[in-house]
């Protein structure tokens, strides 16, 4: 796999690597919870300019899932909802944490962001879906990668 796109701005954090119609992400972290965050500001910087969301909106985000591709699939899905619902921009995560449950997994996170405007805001790419086609999970001591595809 070669590196379609690396942006020196977000180095660490996550890149964009090639794929022939979709977007396919590696998002990092020395954690779960830290390449969550960075998993959901990749999916926002294929839509516009993260650098010009500002953070004057809070909001606390909870998800539920079966396992943590679920959860990853679940997660990214609720902030995609948010725009798509209520035009809202994020650009940043807050992962409080990942706990597995009786059923389960569960996120909790505080989003930062603001409703999207057009003059503010360059539009890039419109995201569809997350999907779980080529989702992968590798993790070792003090670093995670999310690859995951995003339907464009």
């Amino acid at each position: 796999m070669e590196k379609a796109e690396k942006s020196e701005k977000f180095e660490g954090k996550f890149e964009f690597l090639e794929h022939t119609a979709d977007v396919y992400v590696a998002a990092h972290g020395a954690s779960m919870e830290e390449a969550f965050g960075n998993a959901a500001l990749a999916m926002f910087e294929v839509m516009t300019d993260t650098q010009k969301v500002s953070q004057g909106h809070r909001e606390a985000v909870e998800v539920e899932a079966e396992d943590e591709y679920a959860l990853l699939y679940s997660w990214l899905e609720a902030l995609l909802v948010k725009f798509d619902a209520n035009g809202m921009l994020y650009s940043e995560f807050d992962v409080h944490g990942i706990k597995e449950t009786p059923t389960g997994y569960k996120l909790k996170a505080t989003v930062h962001g603001e409703k999207f405007d057009p003059k503010k805001h360059p539009q890039k790419v419109g995201v569809k879906a997350i999907t779980y086609h080529q989702m992968e999970f590798i993790k070792k001591a003090n670093e995670v990668t999310l690859m995951f595809l995003l339907d464009i």
